[in-house]
């Protein structure tokens, strides 16, 4: 006689023990990965690396179109005693008789020339700031306009300041600095650079907080005097009309 298979509840009862037995620890087989174990304060570090590659990380230069006969600025706000290097390159429109022909001016907010080139193709520049102001870079096509389609001049502008701005390498060589030397060189700037941000933040933000106490007190005193104001115009018309009624003796 053949022994009748095992109904599908009785396999399900008895793998049910060594189920549990396996719970606790999953066999590796050849065509299975290994799960990592998880490491101590990995969470908190991968955002803190992540954020400092982002800070660290190359900007990307602008580029736009400058049409003929044509006047574009790019403004930005820079703090001060902070180095600004830049690069710009002027592309000459396809098919066009001459080459790229603009000129390219840098001032500040009162109106002082701290770069200027005539028939700018390609260039670098590099300056210092003395104060907190705002910086403006401005491009002005002499291309004629014509009676034609004029294809406009490419223009590439590649901006830094600050840490960005640094050349590393030129200070490694200098100081002879290992890499690993040069890359605490460059955190330490960085972090630098990020708190003279807060510290300019702060002092703004007390700024304006100063403002704001001011001019509660202006609108508090404002408030008062026109009160005071109100109530003697409101006396000095109760005694007017009084002896204007008793001069026509309409009241006693």
């Amino acid at each position: 006689m053949v022994a009748p298979a095992p109904s599908p509840s009785r396999r399900r009862a008895g793998g049910g023990s060594h189920g549990a037995r396996g719970r606790g620890a999953r066999p590796v087989g050849p065509g299975s990965a290994a799960m990592p174990l998880p490491v101590p304060g990995c969470p908190r570090l991968v955002p803190a690396l992540a954020l400092a590659l982002l800070l660290l990380g190359p900007a990307r230069p602008i580029s736009f179109q400058l049409p003929g006969k044509a006047r574009k600025c790019l403004r930005e706000e820079i703090h001060r005693d902070t180095l600004v290097t830049g690069e710009y390159e002027i592309g000459a429109p396809p098919g066009a008789a001459s080459g790229s022909s603009a000129n390219l001016k840098i001032t500040d907010s009162a109106g002082h020339i701290l770069y200027s080139k005539e028939d700018a193709t390609k260039g670098k520049f590099a300056f210092t700031t003395e104060d907190y102001d705002m910086f403006e870079a401005c491009f002005e096509s002499k291309l004629p306009v014509g009676t034609g389609r004029m294809l406009d001049q490419l223009v590439i502008l590649d901006m830094k300041h600050g840490v960005e701005a640094k050349n590393y390498e030129e200070i490694a060589k200098v100081e002879k600095l290992k890499p690993l030397e040069v890359e605490l060189r460059r955190l330490e700037d960085l972090s630098e650079s990020i708190v003279n941000d807060f510290a300019y933040m702060k002092k703004r933000e007390e700024e304006m907080r100063d403002t704001n106490e001011s001019t509660n007190i202006r609108v508090l005193y404002f408030s008062i005097f026109s009160m005071f104001c109100l109530i003697g115009l409101a006396t000095w018309q109760v005694f007017y009309l009084r002896r204007f009624f008793k001069a026509k003796k309409l009241i006693e």
